[in-house]
């Protein structure tokens, strides 16, 4: 993503002051270059210090549907591929997802701030694909839109799996589940709450509020599923430095197979899917000229500034 939000004017880059937080393993992103957009990895543990690899002008989504981008995978196209300078700049991980599916309360002591407990069963929500917006751009609150929007600090999956006859997956057991999730990445679902419970009140969807235009950050490094551990891992949320969410991944109510075995009874899990795995407690407000950040052991940092919409 490159140039400017529109309406907003804002360049979609990292923010001045925010040192770019490395994955604890290798990892892959996607970052402009000139017209195009190209596929890029990082070995953090490379001798010598860290190496940024530019593996060219790659179809993403074709490779998660290929099986491609695990760890061994990844390792052997680092192995041959191009060293390149740190990018100043990146790309939403997987470009076009067909879908974004979220958990809601699954975390019981966000379910408990806002009065309820947690569900019996996975629930689930969508997002909708223009709300994503990569590392560094700025998320845009509507110009008409004055109440409180928040932020949510979430472990975000990309699906991926060997899939040639594209028959996606449906009706997967929970413990083969694991096998659909070919990366960890780390996400952030704001959300107009207030717009959000005046819906609920009304009996309406609150599809709105979850998915306005730059409301779903993600990135800006995916780290291969089979490599790393995310079973217990600490995620927090910082606004202008200070941690607003604190908790780890432990706490979730429902793992990740669990989660992605409900929704396939539901709906096809495709590659190139993302899922949000839920945010713990500690959410609240943000404002014009706030700075969100997203951290996850291991994942590294997702940072986003707020801005108002100009008209």
């Amino acid at each position: 993503m490159t140039g400017a939000l529109p309406g907003t004017g804002a360049p979609a880059q990292p923010p001045a002051g925010g040192p770019l937080v490395l994955p604890a393993v290798a990892a892959w992103f996607r970052f402009p270059k000139g017209a195009a957009v190209h596929l890029g990895a990082v070995d953090p543990t490379a001798a010598g210090g860290p190496r940024f690899v530019d593996l060219g002008p790659l179809d993403v989504q074709a490779l998660l549907a290929s099986g491609a981008l695990r760890k061994a995978d990844l390792a052997a196209r680092i192995a041959r591929g191009t060293t390149m300078p740190v990018p100043t700049q990146f790309a939403l991980p997987v470009p076009q997802p067909g879908k974004i599916l979220c958990l809601a309360k699954n975390y019981v002591a966000h379910a408990r701030e806002f009065g309820a407990e947690a569900p019996p069963e996975p629930i689930f929500f969508a997002k909708l694909p223009d709300t994503l917006v990569p590392h560094g751009a700025p998320v845009v609150l509507p110009h008409w839109l004055d109440t409180r929007v928040d932020h949510e600090a979430e472990l975000g999956l990309v699906l991926g799996f060997a899939d040639p006859e594209r028959r996606g997956a449906k009706y997967v057991a929970a413990p083969d589940a694991g096998r659909l999730v070919a990366g960890y990445t780390l996400l952030n679902d704001v959300t107009a709450r207030k717009l959000q419970g005046s819906d609920r009140e009304q009996k309406y969807p609150w599809l709105r509020s979850k998915s306005f235009d730059t409301f779903c950050p993600v990135g800006p490094f995916v780290v291969p599923a089979d490599g790393f551990d995310a079973s217990d891992v600490r995620i927090t949320m910082r606004v202008n430095g200070v941690v607003r969410q604190d908790a780890r991944t432990r706490d979730m109510v429902f793992p990740v197979g669990a989660a992605l075995a409900a929704m396939a009874r539901c709906t096809t899990l495709r590659p190139g899917d993302l899922v949000a795995m839920g945010t713990p407690e500690g959410v609240g407000p943000v404002v014009e000229g706030d700075v969100m950040e997203v951290a996850i052991d291991g994942l590294g940092v997702l940072r986003n500034p707020v801005v108002r919409e100009r008209v």
